[in-house]
């Protein structure tokens, strides 16, 4: 029987991620609940979703701190009070300082394909306006797990689309956070399932009955 998670969602944004879950985890797709929500910025729409959902939701403005450790230690002492088995990166602005108790149990989502178009100061539509500027044929989202470096835990799946010779930033990030939006929740099942297994930094899936659909197929 798949686990019912307790997941904990840090934001800095709009929230649309975390509407994602929350709409999938009511209609009984998504086998979690979002248990807290804490957010970066106070003026974040992310926090009034959460209200709205009847979820506890904190804001911990990181202008107010001299360094990400000190940040960090104010949100985890937020996240140890609602006991979340899953930590959810879901647009989050600032280095999260995972603590031991932590590890391997924080995600996070970028919209581009991971090691390309990541690191700090990319994020967002920087990402899709950098990619088009290359002129990539082909971009998407990375779900992976998340460690000391901006973007760079194992990654757990991906998904793909194509970049148009037509695209704009907008129309770019509106394709790529519809695959974000499957993506997610995917790979927070398999971590449910207790299917993902990190071996010499690369994500191994154990077989099971469920099947994530077209990870790497162009949509």
């Amino acid at each position: 029987m798949t686990k019912k998670l307790r997941l904990g969602v840090l934001l800095s944004g709009s929230g649309t991620s975390l509407q994602n879950l929350i709409d999938r985890s009511r209609d009984g797709s998504l086998p979690a609940e979002v248990v807290v929500v804490v957010s970066s910025r106070k003026s974040a729409y992310g926090l009034t979703r959460a209200s709205d959902a009847r979820i506890p939701s904190f804001a911990v403005p990181s202008k107010k701190f001299d360094n990400w450790s000190d940040h960090s230690r104010a949100v985890t002492e937020i996240l140890d009070r609602h006991r979340p088995d899953l930590i959810v990166l879901a647009g989050y602005m600032c280095l999260y300082a995972i603590p031991p108790r932590y590890e391997g149990r924080v995600m996070n989502i970028h919209p581009a394909l991971i090691p390309a178009f990541c690191g700090k100061g990319l994020y967002g539509h920087i990402v899709h306006e950098r990619v088009i500027e290359y002129g990539v044929r082909v971009t998407g989202c990375t779900v992976h797990f998340g460690d000391k470096e901006y973007d760079h835990g194992p990654i757990i799946l991906q998904r793909i689309v194509p970049v148009l010779p037509t695209d704009t930033p907008d129309t770019l990030a509106e394709r790529v956070q519809a695959e974000e939006r499957i993506a997610y929740p995917e790979a927070i099942r398999l971590f449910a399932e207790g299917r993902l297994v990190v071996e010499n930094h690369k994500v191994r899936v154990l077989p099971g009955q469920w099947r994530p659909t077209s990870l790497c197929g162009l949509t």
